[in-house]
């Protein structure tokens, strides 16, 4: 049975509607302050359309224009949740072109700190084209190195109360 286009979606059907896994969504939440599911008890997670959208377009920015989280959050500080709920969508305005500034400002923060890792030049620009498919590969790269970043962190900070 479908959902009404106003239903809340849980994260199993927003990563299957978006095609992101669910681990993924949960990251963006950590990197991405506008990313705000409902939370009820168990702390099961209920999105709201606008989340949807916003995911979408988050989605699109990463995956489809190439650029980087570092990207990402810049645009939704400097033009909002709402353009990005829109950015992804056909005949929409499109996102401003990356500055160099975002991949100097990783570069001076402290490495535990850092939203991406450095290990590649370029951090905040466009890192390939759609066409030709690196881009892509570049960004899946540079998010799962991300992820790994942030479970070494966390497997630090056990290791360290022990």
């Amino acid at each position: 049975m479908e959902k009404a286009p106003d239903a809340f979606r849980t994260i199993s059907e927003v990563a299957d509607e978006i095609d992101v896994p669910q681990h993924v969504l949960r990251f963006w939440e950590s990197r991405f302050s506008h990313i705000r599911p409902m939370k009820r008890g168990g702390g099961r997670r209920y999105y709201r359309p606008d989340d949807v959208d916003l995911l979408r377009g988050i989605r699109h920015l990463l995956y489809d224009e190439g650029y980087t989280i570092r990207g990402v959050q810049r645009i939704l500080r400097e033009h909002g949740g709402s353009f990005v709920q829109n950015v992804w969508r056909v005949g929409a305005e499109p996102p401003p072109p990356p500055l160099e500034e975002d991949a100097r400002d990783v570069a001076a923060e402290p490495a535990q700190d850092r939203a991406e890792p450095t290990l590649f030049p370029g951090l905040g620009e466009k890192v390939g084209t759609p066409e030709d498919g690196i881009g892509e590969h570049r960004q899946k790269l540079e998010m799962a190195l991300d992820e790994l970043l942030a479970c070494r962190r966390i497997i630090d900070g056990v290791l360290q109360r022990d």
